[in-house]
């Protein structure tokens, strides 16, 4: 006589951080110039030079949007958060990654993010990030101007997923008297107009006419988003600390993820193919 199996226990769901004393998560956003981490149980935002010294050897292994150097950044992020991780358990990670930086990018930063030993990584379009902590209405198309110090995107957000990108390698750390703040305007306006002239629905046409959201360090510099404004005729809003726009949103996908029972396995998050 058998006897059919009866259902399966639900898993629990964790208790929200900082309460939760199971397990630990770790959101990250590394850059061209810096890399700013946050870690369960910790209120500050930790916040380096995305560099790595050897003797007097100094590496920067992301560069212009591109991992080029995986074991010198698993070794700056075993310097950074190993020392802060339980000997115990392993992370929930959620990861930043440029809008198109592509399954390269993704790849590359999951090889080195396993010297933390994470347990689940999820990846996370940068833009969204942004958006997720600007509390934006996902309903709404958005765009999203990420001015970087060696990277500048421009990406369309529809329903929530990247539906178009733009990416020029160039930042507020290359001005110089050779480059002045226009130049980064001028990218910034063309890469709108491209997508503009490329969108078949108004859905680029009616974010822009809500005005554009500004992360990353250059959202803070009047001398590129003064004249971005005038050229584009709409608003041009900062997100609240756009330096660290990027790591804040992808904490509130890391609280998402903690609660939810299924989160395990390596995932991306509305990336586009």
């Amino acid at each position: 006589m058998s006897t059919a199996p009866g259902p399966r226990p639900r898993a629990a769901r964790h208790r929200p951080w900082p309460w939760c004393r199971q397990c630990t998560g770790i959101a990250l956003d590394m850059g061209s110039a810096r890399t700013r981490a946050w870690m369960s149980g910790r209120r500050r935002i930790l916040d380096v030079p995305t560099v790595v010294f050897s003797g007097d050897r100094a590496t920067c292994p992301v560069q212009r949007g591109a991992l080029v150097d995986i074991p010198a950044a698993a070794r700056m992020l075993d310097r950074l958060l190993g020392p802060r991780l339980p000997r115990s358990g392993r992370p929930l990670l959620i990861l930043t990654t440029p809008v198109l930086g592509g399954i390269t990018f993704r790849a590359r930063a999951r090889t080195a993010v396993e010297v933390l030993r994470p347990r689940t990584v999820l990846t996370v379009p940068t833009a969204r990030a942004v958006a997720m902590a600007a509390d934006h209405d996902p309903t709404r198309p958005l765009l999203v101007v990420d001015l970087g110090a060696h990277l500048t995107e421009v990406t369309l957000l529809t329903d929530g997923a990247v539906t178009d990108a733009r990416q020029t390698a160039l930042g507020t750390g290359d001005l110089d008297g050779l480059t002045p703040p226009a130049r980064i305007t001028d990218a910034v306006v063309a890469m709108v107009r491209a997508m503009l002239d490329q969108d078949h629905t108004s859905q680029a046409l009616d974010a822009l006419q809500r005005g554009v959201l500004l992360a990353g360090g250059g959202a803070l510099r009047p001398d590129v988003t003064g004249p971005l404004a005038h050229r584009l005729g709409t608003p041009v809003q900062p997100v609240p600390a756009p330096h660290t726009a990027a790591v804040r949103g992808a904490v509130r996908l890391l609280e998402a993820a903690h609660a939810h029972p299924c989160a395990t396995g390596v995932h991306d998050i509305a990336h586009p193919h």
